[in-house]
């Protein structure tokens, strides 16, 4: 009775371990708007990017997805991106943050390109954000981290990442 309170009230608060399923549903479905996204997307990256370095770009990408066991690219107003960073959270393992804007067409000229740059790192191209990074490698977006949170795989793929736990590798002031 308890464990099920405990999940209700976690439920309402939007802190559920499991991933939302009208959010993780949505995220499925939007990949029926890939080709429209992607064609949007380069085209937004050659109009406010045109003096944007494309290999820098990705450079900064690759060496921040080296630094740090687990990042996420996100779009501040997406419910997709907020819902991933909840099961972030949920998870409990540490990662780093990067909001690229408030949402794609607000985005400026690096970011747009850096979106774009983002796109050729997943197996499917989506343009979409959130893009979560494990261990180096993209897992893709909101649906399949949602996969992974729900079948048990997220812990174990932060596992082999040696992903801390949050508060894990700070050492007290007196140790």
């Amino acid at each position: 009775m308890k464990t099920t309170i405990a999940f209700l009230a976690l439920t309402v608060v939007g802190c559920s371990a499991l991933s939302n399923p009208v959010i993780k549903t949505m995220a499925q479905g939007m990949s029926l708007l890939k080709p429209v996204f992607s064609v949007e997307a380069k085209l937004q990256a050659a109009v406010l990017g045109a003096n944007v370095d494309e290999t820098i770009v990705s450079s900064e990408i690759e060496a921040l997805t080296k630094k740090n066991k687990v990042l996420i690219y996100t779009y501040g107003l997406s419910p997709f991106s907020s819902e991933a960073v909840a099961l972030l959270d949920a998870s409990g393992f540490e990662y780093t943050k990067i909001e690229l804007g408030a949402e794609w067409f607000l985005l400026g000229p690096e970011a747009s390109v850096k979106r774009v740059a983002l796109s050729k790192m997943v197996e499917n191209g989506a343009t979409s954000l959130p893009k979560v990074f494990i261990g180096g490698k993209c897992i893709g977006g909101c649906s399949e981290l949602a996969t992974l949170a729900d079948n048990g795989e997220l812990s174990l793929l932060m596992s082999q990442a040696k992903v801390s736990k949050k508060g894990q590798g700070k050492k007290s002031f007196f140790q």
